[in-house]
């Protein structure tokens, strides 16, 4: 199974910010989709960086001013990004040891073309579990008649 077909379910919509948007405007779209991290996009929507509720949260900490930063000063710009292709054990191994909760699809230009939470990936196993348990059972209910 790979990320394509989690794409395929979950849709490719993103909702992006650019870099020169305002913490304020990154929080209200934040609650406004009830996200959890957005992609900051360039005007090609090629991604740059990404901000989530944690990084607001520890931006406040430090400064109380912190609605009017720009979130380019404050987004993650080291990104991990993933193609439909990847293999999603592979793909959840990789949010795991790297402790991310969000990956960026991107197409073979560099394009944003979806993106992938953790809870995408864990749902996506169990499904593909749960589906192989069911032939297990058949199989074996099957041969024992």
């Amino acid at each position: 199974m790979n990320i394509k077909s989690i794409l395929a379910t979950k849709g490719a919509h993103v909702v992006t910010i650019g870099p020169d948007q305002q913490v304020r405007d990154a929080l209200k779209v934040l609650a406004e989709h009830n996200y959890g991290a957005l992609v900051i996009a360039d005007t090609q929507n090629h991604p740059i960086g990404i901000i989530s509720e944690r990084d607001i949260v520890r931006l406040a900490a430090k400064n109380e001013n912190c609605f009017s930063v720009p979130v380019g000063e404050v987004m993650t710009k080291n990104l991990i990004l993933g193609v439909p292709q990847d293999d999603l054990r592979a793909v959840a191994n990789t949010m795991t040891d790297r402790r991310i909760r969000h990956l960026p699809i991107v197409d073979d230009q560099g394009v944003l073309m979806g993106i992938v939470s953790i809870g995408d990936v864990v749902k996506a196993e169990r499904n593909n579990l749960e589906g192989e348990a069911d032939t297990l059972r058949r199989q074996i209910l099957a041969t024992a008649v």
